[in-house]
């Protein structure tokens, strides 16, 4: 391809402006803006013509319709529309009008090109508008879900600002029992608080089953401090109501939506959260986190130590418990779906393995059990038996009914790594 000829081909179709003439070959010669690259070509075919110099106009170009001449417009535009919402990075796209692309294809046409020849104009708008948008606010670009998604619609004269969400990481622990991790709507009334015209009677008219939740005592504070628009929680699984989280804590993340803020104070915001929560929660390890960090939250896989409060129906003697608890050690469980979820879970056979297992008697028919599983195991179940639901169980190895009076997650870890990886935090 001679570049020169492209070029004649080209000028001969109309007023072609230097940025559509060099986009023509923006393949060519690195380090030059497309607008570079046509000047160039312009005066080169002159010279090899001998003919006189005639500048064309970007107002007057047939081919982009003048857009070339605003990039600095939709530039000042966007940082307009994104408005006092901090961001770090961004991206832009724009929806080209139909018109324009059918005079780039023409041009190509015209010129002896392919048609995917040099570069679109959507390509060096984006461009040229991200460019001058970076400078006018010190951030950069990124094609990697940036904080701000930027999109120019040219056909209907708009910019929109998409603000994305930014993320907190940290580890939570439940102080109190009967507190669900996330909000908890009422069954009965669908959450609504009404049945017809009356209150709900299963839920007091609240719409919920209970007053609190980890999600209620963390997200709001995050929400505000970082003044979205809305709150998220997302949580490493999530414990048994009325059972404890302790130890290390339960990873989480919570997301916030359109927030206004992104850098903040990790350490007072983690104090915010806990004197909010007065004794009912505690967080800690709070980080700033990146959208990969939710899907690392909720699917990594992790293993989880409880401790339980265990109550028998028949005297139990200390040897008999320690070669009980020896023998699930180590063992692969069969778990079918417990009597208590089974009206949200489906029904099938699970295996998951105790990887250790101890006891010790407080008297001759209680005992405290810690379990440390894969993530999954069903603590009350591998305890009681459920109705022969697990096998094998404490209970069927003993030959006597046990119940889990109550339970506590003393940790929750990561199986082949930790969940805290540095490259799902921000910097």
């Amino acid at each position: 391809m001679d570049v020169l000829d492209v070029a004649a081909r080209a000028a001969e179709t109309g007023p072609v402006c230097d940025a559509c003439l060099g986009r023509l070959v923006a393949d060519r010669s690195f380090g030059l803006s497309n607008a570079e690259r046509g000047s160039a070509l312009r005066t080169a075919l002159t010279l090899r013509d001998d003919e006189d110099y005639e500048p064309v106009e970007t107002a007057d170009c047939w081919v982009c319709e003048g857009r070339c001449t605003e990039f600095d417009a939709w530039a000042e535009r966007a940082v307009d529309a994104v408005g006092d919402a901090e961001f770090e990075t961004y991206n832009v796209g724009t929806r080209t009008p139909p018109l324009i692309e059918e005079n780039e294809a023409l041009l190509r046409e015209d010129a002896g090109l392919d048609a995917d020849a040099g570069e679109p104009f959507k390509s060096e708008f984006n461009r040229e508008v991200g460019k001058r948008v970076g400078r006018l606010t010190d951030t950069e670009v990124s094609f990697d879900r940036p904080d701000v998604q930027f999109t120019i619609d040219l056909a209907e004269d708009a910019v929109d600002a998409k603000v994305n969400s930014t993320f907190v990481y940290g580890r939570y622990r439940k102080l109190d029992r009967d507190i669900p991790q996330t909000e908890w709507p009422c069954r009965e009334c669908d959450g609504s608080g009404r049945q017809g015209a009356d209150p709900c009677d299963h839920c007091g008219g609240s719409g919920y089953l209970y007053d609190d939740s980890v999600e209620e005592y963390t997200a709001p504070v995050v929400e505000d401090v970082m003044d979205g628009t809305e709150a998220t929680f997302h949580g490493a699984g999530r414990e048994d109501v009325d059972a404890l989280m302790l130890g290390t804590g339960r990873p989480f993340v919570i997301e916030v939506e359109e927030p206004h803020r992104r850098r903040v104070d990790t350490d007072r915001l983690q104090s915010d959260i806990n004197a909010f929560a007065d004794g009912a929660v505690e967080v800690e390890g709070l980080r700033l986190a990146t959208y990969d960090m939710v899907e690392r939250v909720k699917e990594h896989d992790a293993s989880k130590r409880y401790r339980a409060q265990v109550a028998f129906d028949a005297d139990v003697d200390a040897d008999a418990l320690a070669d009980a608890v020896d023998r699930l050690e180590g063992e692969t469980i069969e778990q079918y779906t417990p009597n208590r979820v089974d009206h949200r879970r489906a029904g099938l056979t699970r295996e998951r393995d105790v990887y250790e297992a101890t006891a010790e008697l407080d008297d001759s028919r209680h005992a405290t059990v810690e379990i440390r599983g894969a993530g999954g195991l069903y603590i009350k179940e591998l305890i009681s038996g459920d109705q022969g639901r697990t096998e094998p169980s404490l209970a069927g190895l003993l030959d006597v009914d046990a119940d889990v009076t109550a339970l506590d997650v003393l940790a929750v870890e990561g199986e082949s790594e930790p969940f805290e990886d540095e490259a799902f935090f921000r910097d």
